[in-house]
């Protein structure tokens, strides 16, 4: 594989810094130049060459991996941060399939959107066209790396990628995955760049006007915080995910219990896991003995109010007591905060109040009910009768994703923190 950077250094000049960033930036912009005008054919040609040889590249991709999985494990990584880390073969296998999906769909690059011709005979076309260079700034997620960088090349874009320091071995296997498949195919390398030095790297990438033209944040909500306020490029804004699951007075028991479970325990450290259980009043007493046993056998520690804890101590399971805390927070984990509320208004208001804006959910039977919290319900995804899991390019077949975008203004929690 083509090395594409060099190691990460221990002491560099702040200037030296910037003036890597913005070297690499201009290289990403000369290999744009090369991959806009690409026909669709041609484009998907690169994503289906590079499926086969991640597929090729799986065993040396997962043993980079389990380099970073080594060092996280020894820094005292949280379980939910070493699992969005993981990429051993079944999930490098994923990541391909993604890339398969994606060169499977439209080219966006030429649709025509909207267009008219005016009364003097002025026809008017809005069209679709590339961006130029794309950079994402993410965390401890190798398959980002992935995923960016296809839909950048579906897209006619170059990408600039600056990973985590914890996923820093497998993002240099990747990428120089990536590379030599561009290279073979007559397509400058540079069209994917990763940065791969110190953390001052993301300071001088924000401020690359002119050089970058889109700027994606993904990760914690320091980090999209940090991008959305300190960038002079624009910004694309991922958020967190506090998301919630309501089941309604009218929802179908035994479908609420399977939704509760997949949504929390299928994978609980990614930003589309339910944080938060909200259950009308009017079916707590039956739903609740059949929810609590289900999240306890999948290893689910609940959080709840004095209803739930009650309820969980008569079926023989411990509930910790929630507090607001465990309202507003993003667990991340196999957690789970569960309250009882009073009807649908109190949980239109619960998820006013505590929502990240990323996806929510709602079981219910009703059509009136399940009409007025679509319509309520201020969310980039908002979902009925399934698990908040399904916000995900691939699951909604979309192929890969480069983020859930809110897109909205920090929303005030009651700490004051912004979401």
């Amino acid at each position: 594989m083509s090395a594409p950077t060099s190691e990460r250094p221990q002491t560099v000049p702040d200037a030296a810094v910037r003036d890597r960033v913005l070297e690499a930036c201009r290289r990403a912009r000369e290999a744009a130049r090369a991959v806009r005008p690409l026909t669709r054919a041609a484009k998907d040609a690169v994503l289906l060459a590079a499926a086969d040889a991640l597929d090729a590249a799986a065993p040396q991709v997962a043993a980079a991996n389990r380099d970073d999985l080594a060092d996280g494990e020894r820094a005292g990584l949280a379980q939910g941060l070493l699992d969005r880390l993981r990429l051993d073969e079944p999930r490098v296998a994923a990541t391909a399939a993604a890339l398969r999906d994606l060169a499977a769909l439209p080219d966006p690059v030429g649709e025509v959107v909207r267009g008219q011709r005016l009364a003097n005979g002025l026809e008017v076309r809005q069209t679709r066209v590339p961006m130029g260079v794309v950079a994402m700034v993410y965390e401890a997620r190798p398959n980002v790396t992935v995923d960016a960088a296809g839909l950048a090349l579906k897209s006619g874009n170059a990408v600039v990628l600056r990973g985590g320091s914890a996923a820093a071995h497998t993002n240099r296997a990747l990428v120089g995955v990536l590379r030599e498949v561009l290279t073979a195919h007559g397509l400058p390398a540079d069209a994917v760049t990763l940065l791969d030095g110190p953390r001052e790297e993301v300071r001088h990438l924000m401020t690359a006007r002119g050089l970058v033209d889109l700027l994606i944040p993904r990760g914690g909500a320091d980090l999209i915080r940090t991008v959305v306020e300190g960038s002079t490029v624009p910004v694309v804004e991922t958020g967190v995910g506090n998301c919630h699951v309501v089941v309604d007075a009218a929802a179908d028991l035994a479908k609420a219990v399977a939704i509760a479970v997949n949504a929390k325990a299928h994978r609980p450290s990614v930003c589309n896991a339910a944080e938060t259980l909200l259950v009308h009043r009017a079916v707590a007493a039956d739903f609740l003995p059949l929810v609590v046993p289900a999240l306890d056998a999948a290893g689910v520690t609940l959080h709840g109010d004095a209803e739930v804890v009650a309820a969980a101590a008569a079926a023989g399971v411990r509930a910790e007591s929630a507090s607001d805390d465990d309202w507003g927070r993003e667990y991340l984990s196999l957690d789970l905060a569960v309250r009882v509320v009073d009807d649908l208004d109190a949980a239109l208001a619960h998820v006013r109040r505590w929502s990240t804006g990323h996806t929510e959910a709602i079981v219910s039977e009703d059509v009136g009910a399940v009409r007025r919290f679509v319509a309520e319900v201020d969310a980039a995804a908002v979902m009925v009768n399934a698990s908040t899991r399904f916000t995900d390019g691939g699951e909604l077949g979309l192929g890969a994703e480069i983020g859930i975008s809110t897109q909205k203004p920090a929303r005030p929690r009651s700490d004051g923190a912004g979401r």
